[in-house]
């Protein structure tokens, strides 16, 4: 067969695997699995940033869900906003703290605008999530901001 008509058959075959494919197969491949330990805000971001890897234009919100030794149940998007801002409810938070029995989370949303500093509403809502998780005995680990090949961790600098 001629070299040609191998790459038109594959340029033919990768045409037809959608975005929402492909954002699956990257979670799947790069995200810490259900089970395993999120070591460090390192690993955390990482781990958070297959999350944003097609919101260059909207702001999204995050959760890690972890059992009582830290080790991952599941990650969500639980919100979804504008390029620069994303509304975050805690009471939705709690709610899927209680359906999914976490006993602690981390949490990250991203900047589309690349810059990792944490707006007044940043740390707003982190703060508010404290108090709120603090009520029903679950730990907020960390919050990490991802802006481009940047993160910041709130824990790390001791915003939290």
């Amino acid at each position: 067969m001629n070299p040609h008509t191998k790459s038109v058959e594959a340029a033919a075959i990768v045409s037809t695997v959608s975005d929402a494919e492909i954002l699956t197969e990257y979670v799947r491949r790069f995200t810490i699995k259900a089970g395993e330990s999120i070591g460090s805000a390192k690993e955390a971001a990482n781990h958070f940033r297959a999350f944003f890897s097609d919101a260059s234009k909207k702001e999204r919100f995050v959760v890690c869900y972890l059992n009582g030794q830290h080790q991952v149940l599941s990650t969500e998007v639980l919100f979804e906003g504008s390029l620069t801002s994303s509304a975050v409810y805690p009471r939705e938070v709690i709610t899927r703290v209680i359906e999914t029995a976490a006993a602690a989370i981390v949490v990250a949303h991203n900047h589309p605008s690349g810059l990792t500093t944490p707006s007044s509403s940043d740390r707003a809502v982190t703060k508010k999530l404290q108090t709120a998780l603090a009520a029903i005995d679950v730990e907020l680990l960390d919050h990490i901001i991802i802006g481009g090949a940047d993160y910041l961790s709130f824990a790390d600098s001791r915003l939290m």
